[in-house]
């Protein structure tokens, strides 16, 4: 049994409209506006990943009033990395004033704050509370020559968080599914110090039909409907897609808590961000339930199904 306690999340103070985006690109406001549901998103300056992901443990923390020291563990998702190794999670660790409690990288953009999540429901019997964060600073990504117009958009840089916990939460984790398949990783992959390779039709194909499938599997481990969900907290990948994965389980898009015209696709962070913005507004009730999903390279998907205390 696991409980999620709550959620945070950093977003940088720089915000980079299309207007910005299209001298970068080569392509007009409208274009980008109209391919992407993107008007703006949020490029750090000095900040690194680490920087981006203990503020936004900060502001998890904070609204969960737990002490750092209480961790028993910390998951970090991330694709972009400043080096190779050590990952971040042991500076995000060290600088939390821990010293000892495991700290595990998932270099896993986009679906990685998923995976970290069902990693921590299963974890945290023996670790106690286990903090999960997905930070990106994909500004540095995008920046990187060739620069790609229909890629280059869709990015921005932030970081979200999540504690999750043995005893108690304001929802209770029921059920999780997590898959992999490498046939398409060379689909949307990220070659070491080249720009960012992304078959777009593919990615938006797979998208939408592995994530209806991973989210009606736990809904009917658990034999909940479509219909009796509050929200959807997906991973902010692309406007269409989340509209096509409602029409997919028949529910209305507006139940699908969506940010990505104001930040873009902040990959690992983005599920994270918009989960702690829908709770800071709206929050778990009880008996509700609520689906958390991503998708993204590898591939990797999945879905996490709770229920509101």
């Amino acid at each position: 049994m696991a409980f999620i306690k709550g959620f945070g999340a950093w977003l940088p103070p720089r915000v980079v409209g299309n207007k910005e985006m299209a001298a970068l690109a080569g392509a007009t406001p409208d274009w980008i506006l109209s391919v992407s549901g993107i008007e703006e998103r949020r490029f750090a300056t000095d900040e690194t990943v680490a920087d981006l992901a203990i503020f936004a443990a900060g502001d998890c923390l904070r609204r969960c009033g737990v002490a750092p020291s209480s961790l028993g563990m910390v998951i970090m998702a991330s694709g972009t990395a400043e080096r190779h190794f050590p990952g971040p999670a042991v500076t995000v660790a060290h600088r939390l004033g821990l010293a000892g409690p495991p700290a595990l990288d998932l270099p896993m953009p986009s679906a990685g704050a998923l995976f970290a999540l069902a990693l921590a429901a299963r974890l945290a019997s023996e670790y106690g509370n286990v903090l999960v964060i997905g930070a990106e600073k994909m500004s540095t990504i995008v920046a990187r020559s060739p620069i790609e117009p229909g890629i280059a958009v869709l990015f921005g840089d932030g970081a979200g968080a999540c504690l999750v916990s043995a005893d108690a939460g304001g929802a209770e984790i029921l059920e999780c599914a997590i898959y992999s398949d490498g046939a398409f990783a060379e689909e949307l992959h990220l070659p070491f110090d080249a720009s960012l390779q992304m078959n777009g039709r593919a990615v938006i194909m797979h998208a939408s039909r592995k994530l209806p499938r991973a989210i009606a599997e736990v809904l009917e481990r658990r034999r909940v409907t479509a219909a009796d969900v509050e929200v959807f907290l997906m991973h902010q990948a692309n406007q269409n897609l989340i509209e096509g994965v409602a029409r997919a389980l028949a529910v209305p898009s507006s139940r699908f808590y969506s940010n990505i015209r104001r930040y873009g696709n902040t990959s690992a962070a983005s599920m994270l961000i918009a989960a702690a913005e829908w709770s800071q507004a709206a929050g778990f009730h009880s008996g509700a339930p609520v689906v958390l999903a991503g998708f993204g390279a590898g591939f990797h998907w999945g879905a996490l199904l709770a229920r509101g205390i």
